[in-house]
């Protein structure tokens, strides 16, 4: 049984990729941020009423964080979509428990809170399984631990599962959902909507009216609550990263590649970047991150990306580490550093016009960079210093640019760091310099 509905009348052209995408069975985990009136929810619960119809041997369940929110929410929301699908006759609804059933079939949509952790426990169907999973107001929940165990917990069994997440996003990028948003996945596609890609006639003019007003008297709310974009609690440090791939051939014409490498120790993981500065736009192309590795290995992740053996600038408060990696031939150097070097380096990072970082070349980078935000005091106030911790890639990437024209702080701290270095006839050999 199908519907005779035309999808193109009930579902905004901003999602018309993403219907395409499910039904090409593209992907596995479908997060759909947007603001208010973007119709995410209404598309979900169109594709979960179609879903079930179309495959007989199939159920779908749907998870909101507090149970007595189920029914003025999702479930309404999917008898909206048997309504506007025309099937009415072909569905039966069960208010206690809550439950939608597919009369033809006996499939179920089933509906659980998870404030009681008792209620997603061992929750089977009949017959088939759960091709349908869907997480309405996905930030409520505690974060994706609380979610892998539900989902490890149902996703038994069938082929073809489709998990949605539907979330307006909250103000600070730091929030769990913001940040998971942030990581790429092969199974996963991210999309994001809005309400000014939406028939102007299906939300009303008083919708539109509010919408306006918003915008004229708090552009900040407005972009927050209507556009559903991360507008920020005010403490972040980098406000001008840019996400995106940075392509191959954009690589090539880089002319003067910059390294930086941090150190890491026992439980701090090792940073190594590769970045490229040209006309107030910093790209960061290029990562090495982890924990416990040794001099040999990291050695050979250096040589490996640094074919022509270029110049390093590492943390300069490890010299038996740079030490040992000049033993390696790797032509390693102390970053400039000094009193007030840290709060020079990042302000004028901040004062760049773009940060460019490849989110899937420089995972790690991405995350730090966009999660960097200033402590608050006692009393809920921004404090002035920036914070030293979950800034490995931000300190290797000032390491990189120390020796940069744009970043040198003084004429003559860089005659005094050059002199020792491009000056001397053997440049394998930093021993003497060190002080070993």
């Amino acid at each position: 049984m199908t519907s005779d509905v035309s999808l193109k009348s009930i579902i905004a052209p901003q999602f018309y990729d993403v219907h395409r995408d499910i039904s090409k069975d593209n992907h596995t985990h479908y997060f759909l941020k947007g603001g208010r009136g973007s119709t995410k929810s209404s598309f979900v619960s169109i594709e979960l009423i179609l879903g079930i119809m179309k495959y007989q041997d199939t159920g779908a369940i749907c998870f909101r964080k507090v149970g007595a929110d189920l029914k003025d929410s999702v479930f309404n929301q999917l008898l909206w979509a048997i309504d506007i699908l025309k099937v009415t006759n072909y569905w039966s609804v069960s208010l206690s428990p809550l439950k939608l059933t597919y009369l033809p079939t006996n499939q179920h949509i089933m509906f659980r809170g998870v404030d009681d952790p008792s209620k997603s426990k061992s929750i089977k169907l009949k017959k088939g399984y759960f091709k349908y999973i869907w997480f309405e107001e996905a930030d409520q929940f505690c974060g994706m631990p609380e979610i892998r165990k539900i989902l490890q917990s149902i996703m038994r069994g069938g082929s073809g599962q489709k998990v949605f997440y539907t979330y307006n996003p909250p103000r600070s990028q730091t929030n769990w959902i913001n940040v998971e948003s942030m990581i790429e996945r092969n199974d996963r596609l991210i999309h994001k909507s809005n309400y000014l890609n939406v028939p102007e006639d299906w939300l009303g003019t008083q919708f539109i009216e509010e919408a306006r007003y918003l915008k004229e008297t708090n552009e900040e709310s407005y972009n927050h609550e209507y556009l559903g974009e991360v507008v920020g609690t005010g403490g972040e440090v980098f406000k001008n990263v840019v996400l995106r791939e940075i392509t191959d051939s954009e690589i090539e014409s880089f002319d003067r590649v910059q390294r930086g490498l941090d150190f890491g120790f026992s439980a701090d993981p090792c940073a190594y970047v590769c970045c490229y500065l040209h006309n107030g736009k910093l790209y960061i192309f290029n990562e090495f991150y982890k924990v416990g590795v040794g001099f040999d290995t990291l050695s050979k992740v250096i040589k490996g990306e640094n074919i022509n053996n270029e110049v390093v600038y590492a943390d300069s408060a490890e010299p038996r580490s740079i030490y040992e990696l000049s033993q390696r031939k790797i032509r390693v150097l102390p970053a400039v550093k000094g009193a007030g070097s840290v709060n020079y380096g990042i302000t004028k990072l901040r004062d760049l016009k773009e940060i460019v970082i490849d989110p899937k070349r420089c995972p790690n980078a991405s995350k730090e960079f966009v999660l960097y935000e200033l402590d608050r005091d006692f009393y809920g106030g921004l404090k002035a210093e920036y914070p030293d911790k979950n800034n490995h890639t931000i300190d290797a990437v000032r390491y990189a640019l120390c020796n940069h024209s744009s970043f040198i702080r003084t004429e003559k701290q860089k005659k005094k760091h050059d002199f020792e270095f491009f000056n001397k006839k053997n440049q394998d050999d930093y021993s003497d310099y060190l002080g070993f």
